[in-house]
């Protein structure tokens, strides 16, 4: 019932009243598109506009809603040639305009306007010079329309990166027409909210998410280059999130040069990035081992980096994967050890699978992740039980890298803590575990395993006498053991490339507790 009383207002022509302008400025400040690269995908093949038929676009039929999305953001504006007529442009946003000149769901939500508006303001050069005065007066109508449109909604829009690039478009108005300082000012509101809202002391996500960290990234260096281009004052507490976040990027992905697949992370291609921020003069370091509660221990041919952290509050776990204390493992940029990914493209079971302890390189208990997820109102999984950490110890000597933590994810339930001991010896290749099963009392028949997912591209065998399992990744070899238990291979699946999924393979180590204190020892040699 709200939501359609919610409707009916926004379609009244008391709305439209609210968020047209009295008084229309001129466009003063043409942002340069180059800026959106590193957020928008653009095609090194550029087309002609005047190759295309588009005036009939707003009405076919055919285009089903995302290919319908895709043409009301105009960020194909972005993959036009500059023998593009501007005239062929305006008139194509002409038409839009007299269709969508008031609200309206399906062309003015949330995501598409901000994108909208971005990509008309960043494409003046087809969108708006040399036009006639009442084209340009109506586009400005609607850009400032669309803006207000923003600012009412932007406390209702309930996915953060919709409202990372809300503020955007709404901070770019702007700045782009200066005598509409408000909102600039809203935008800067909003965006000082959303950062104490979602980002921790150390200047990470509340959400523990990486990939979310390199969104909002890119973004504030967005604004950031469009004040600084604009001849604008550049707020101080954007020139801080910047650092922070850098300091994030340099953990994650300088220092690494691969993605770590915690909590919602894909494989990316943030070279691109990296083009980009050198382009800008933005350099990023951070030599510490420790960033966030995650670990990264490495010299020139290892990697091992391990999340440490507890689960994170259940507003900000919508991305978040129960893999408290798993690792990965990565020899001369080949990952050995490897979690399987986030599924995050509409398939109900694979994002409920891809948010278990089961696709991490950790413990799972009687089938059982160590957090618990229910279905929020807005049809997203958010944590029910979550679980506390707690770091013993970590070091990294030349010789010998150790990390010791446990966390509580199975007390509950199941009245045990479980705790993990890494340690890795460069000089003799050899990485060696210990997960440790606590309880103040007899573990009855619980059955755990403990799983190693392996890189897709890994080979691996079994040993004739099933107490060695040989991997073989791009001419190394490695021989996992396991003396006290049983050890096997299974089938997964791997999620690490955004929006699919491809088999892979993992080691698993399975046996019933029937103990206080459970030990299972393994290690892994490079041979």
């Amino acid at each position: 019932m709200f939501e359609i009383i919610k409707q009916i207002y926004l379609n009244s022509i008391f709305y439209d009243k609210k968020i047209s302008p009295k008084t229309i400025y001129e466009l003063e400040y043409k942002p340069s598109s180059y800026l959106l690269s590193s957020i928008v995908k653009i095609s090194s093949k550029k087309f002609n506009i005047d190759n295309f038929s588009f005036n009939n676009f707003w009405t076919d039929k055919k285009l089903n809603q995302k290919q319908l999305q895709k043409l009301n953001n105009f960020y194909w504006l972005f993959s036009l040639d500059l023998k593009s007529s501007n005239k062929s442009v305006q008139t194509v946003i002409k038409n839009w305009i007299e269709k969508n000149h008031k609200y309206n769901s399906k062309n003015w939500n949330f995501e598409v306007t901000s994108k909208r508006i971005i990509s008309w303001l960043s494409n003046t050069a087809l969108t708006y010079d040399n036009a006639e005065n009442h084209y340009q007066k109506d586009y400005s109508l609607i850009i400032h329309k669309q803006a207000s449109h923003l600012i009412n909604q932007i406390d209702k829009e309930s996915k953060l990166n919709n409202k990372i690039r809300g503020v955007a478009a709404i901070i770019l108005v702007g700045l782009a027409y200066k005598n509409e300082k408000n909102f600039t000012i809203k935008g800067l509101e909003n965006l000082k909210k959303i950062i104490r809202y979602t980002i921790d002391d150390n200047g990470f996500p509340k959400s523990r998410n990486i990939k979310s960290s390199v969104f909002f990234l890119k973004y504030l260096i967005l604004i950031r280059e469009w004040f600084k281009e604009s001849q604008s004052e550049i707020p101080n507490f954007i020139d801080e999130s910047i650092f922070n976040l850098g300091q994030s990027y340099a953990f994650f992905w300088k220092n690494l040069k691969f993605d770590p697949l915690f909590n919602g992370n894909n494989n990316s291609n943030n070279q691109e990035f990296d083009i980009y921020l050198k382009r800008l003069g933005y350099s990023f370091k951070n030599n510490d081992h420790e960033f966030s509660d995650y670990v990264s221990l490495k010299d020139k041919k290892i990697n091992l980096i391990m999340d440490v952290g507890s689960s994170p509050n259940k507003k900000f776990s919508d991305e978040y994967q129960a893999g408290a204390l798993s690792f990965e493992f990565v020899s001369n940029g080949k990952k050995i050890f490897t979690n399987a990914g986030y599924y995050d493209d509409g398939n109900f079971e694979f994002k409920k699978v891809s948010k278990s302890s089961a696709v991490h390189n950790v413990l799972v208990v009687d089938d059982n992740s160590s957090c618990k997820f229910v279905k929020n109102s807005h049809s997203k999984f958010e944590i029910k039980d979550g679980l506390k950490t707690d770091i013993k110890k970590i070091s990294f000597e030349k010789d010998e890298w150790k990390i010791v933590a446990s966390h509580d994810g199975f007390l509950k339930k199941y009245n045990l803590i479980y705790e993990r001991e890494i340690q890795f010896f460069p000089k003799i290749n050899k990485l060696k575990g210990v997960e440790r099963l606590n309880s103040k009392k007899i573990i009855p028949n619980v059955k755990f395993d403990i799983r190693f997912h392996l890189n897709p591209l890994a080979k691996i065998m079994k040993t004739q006498d099933h107490k060695s399992i040989l991997i073989e990744m791009d001419a190394e070899g490695w021989r996992f053991t396991c003396n006290n238990y049983k050890i096997d291979i299974d089938n997964g699946l791997y999620f690490g490339n955004k929006k699919t999924y491809i088999e892979n393979q993992n080691i698993f180590i399975s046996g019933i507790t029937n103990e206080k204190n459970v030990n299972i020892e393994w290690e892994l040699s490079k041979i």
